[in-house]
């Protein structure tokens, strides 16, 4: 039986979510998947609810009331693999642009002695397909920002492909975690970083969506941006 679980977050895949299950499920590795749906009125997790009667063991469904952003999707199924003993909990994107052959590769390096794993764009060059050069650029650097202020040493720390470790979510106050968009993925990796655990990237290439649309909106950016200012600050005094 697998130990590991992987979260992913929906609003209106409806068109991506069976096909994604799918891949999951067909790898050599028996990962369970956990969907947290934002009541997608696409009925995406009506779907997900029909996959479940062929594969009752391993499909699990979370729904929320309305759309409130990432990060809090995440924190609540972070916090739903801790209470049903998951050893190994993974975030992936619906869509597509994390492979989801990956997992196998991101599992074997925190068994290999990672406490988190992060598939990254950036660790031998830039990986990216099908972006439009501006937003390569703006994730690229915001990187390039976020080692500047923070001192990780991490190529991708918007990255959003990672496995955990249990006792690293176990070790941070998920209750305190602020933001919702890149900022919220930033965060993890900070406070990951501040509890001396071992993260490793492992090199990935990043393909676009074809189905469905985008959730990047201004706010997120701008979250990101006065974000990491923000959590470097709380660091400083002792606030985080």
């Amino acid at each position: 039986m697998s130990t590991g679980v992987v979260i992913i977050p929906t609003y209106n895949e409806i068109e991506n979510i069976e096909p994604i299950v799918r891949a999951v499920f067909s790898l050599t590795t028996p990962f369970h998947v956990l969907i947290v749906d934002d009541n997608s009125p696409d009925g995406t997790a009506a779907k997900v609810e029909e996959l479940q009667e062929e594969f009752p063991e391993r499909l699990h469904i979370e729904k929320r009331a309305k759309k409130a952003g990432l990060g809090t999707a995440y924190v609540h199924g972070f916090k739903w693999a801790l209470e049903n003993g998951f050893d190994y909990i993974f975030e992936m994107d619906a869509d597509f642009s994390h492979n989801p052959k990956d997992l196998e590769r991101l599992h074997e390096a925190c068994v290999n002695g990672a406490d988190m794993s992060i598939g990254s764009r950036y660790v031998t060059g830039v990986n990216v397909v099908n972006w439009p050069l501006n937003r390569v650029l703006m994730s690229y650097f915001a990187s390039v920002y976020v080692d500047f202020i923070m001192g990780m040493r991490i190529h991708d720390a918007t990255a959003g492909f990672v496995c955990y470790k249990r006792k690293v979510l176990e070790t941070i106050n998920l209750d305190k975690i602020k933001f919702i968009g890149y900022a919220f993925q930033i965060e993890m990796k900070y406070r990951t970083f501040i509890n001396k655990f071992k993260i490793v990237e492992v090199p990935i290439i990043f393909t676009d969506r074809t189905k469905g649309h985008s959730k990047m909106s201004n706010a997120i950016i701008k979250e990101a941006i006065f974000g990491v200012i923000s959590l470097r600050i709380r660091k400083i005094f002792n606030r985080l």
